[in-house]
Formats: C-alpha cells, sequence, structure tokens
C-alpha cells in the first residue's frame, strides 16, 4: 500500500527494508510512546522513504528515535525553540525544516516545523496526503 502509494506520486522514489514488530517496539520504548498507526505500517512495508534529490522524505526508523530523543533533549533548543514534545518528527525536506505528527492530541494530520521561525503549522490531512504532496512536488518547499 505505501509503496505504491509513493510511487504513484514519484516512480524514482526509494525504499527501505521493512522494519520488524520488536525493532518497532524497541523505538516505542525508547520514545516513550507509541508511534502513529500509519506510520508502524511504512515502517512495516520500508524503514524510510527518499524522494527527490535524495530528500528523507521519511526517515528510518533509527533516525526517528535519535531525532525526537536529541530534539526533546537538547539545552540549545530548550532556550531557542517552543517544546517539541508534543511532536513526533519522521522525516525532512532537506533544507532544515521537519515533518511531523502531533502526539498531544494524538492526530492524523502532519505538520512542518519550520526552523527559521519555529513556526508549526498544518500540511496534510495524513501520512498518504503528505507522501502524494511531498512526493509529487519535487520541490524542497512544497509546502508553502
Amino acid at each position: 500500500m505505501w509503496r505504491e502509494a509513493a510511487g504513484e506520486a514519484y516512480a524514482d522514489v526509494e525504499f527501505g527494508e521493512p522494519v520488524g514488530e520488536a525493532v518497532v517496539a524497541d523505538a516505542e520504548r525508547r520514545l516513550g510512546g507509541t508511534l502513529p498507526a500509519a506510520l508502524v505500517s511504512l515502517l512495516g512495508e520500508s524503514d524510510g522513504i527518499v524522494g527527490h534529490h535524495g530528500t528523507d522524505t521519511v526517515w528510518p526508523l533509527e533516525q526517528i528515535v535519535e531525532q525526537n530523543l536529541a530534539f526533546r533533549s537538547d539545552p540549545d533548543f530548550a532556550r531557542l525553540y517552543m517544546p517539541f514534545d508534543a511532536l513526533l518528527f519522521f522525516g525532512d525536506n532537506g533544507g532544515g525544516d521537519q515533518f511531523a505528527f502531533v502526539r498531544t492530541p494524538e492526530r492524523d494530520d502532519i505538520f512542518v516545523w519550520e526552523h527559521e521561525n519555529d513556526s508549526r503549522r498544518w500540511v496534510a490531512r495524513d501520512l498518504r496526503d503528505y507522501l502524494g504532496r511531498s512526493l509529487a512536488d519535487g520541490g524542497d518547499d512544497w509546502y508553502r
């Protein structure tokens, strides 16, 4: 399902190997909460999705864990930005902006965090919509 959706939006999309349930469970333990069902389903088909120009449209699971733990614990980020605890980052645009699910309250919508001004705004109704929009456009600012 996810490979087909991504491939329809961008024929040259690249996929990783699927992630097993034990790896997902370990990631959820490390992050202190469950991952969105759509993301778990996608990771079960591909550990990350690479789009135009090598952009990590969806990060591999280990990168999802590392980036979220770093964002939540970095003292410099705590001084510069609003808290990231409510977000679950899972991909980027290659230029510094990152895409996330909202964890609290849990939602299917996808938001972008723009690093230049610390804004967080809606960009897609769900993960499928995000893949279609981000992979079809080819630019790093498709959401503007």
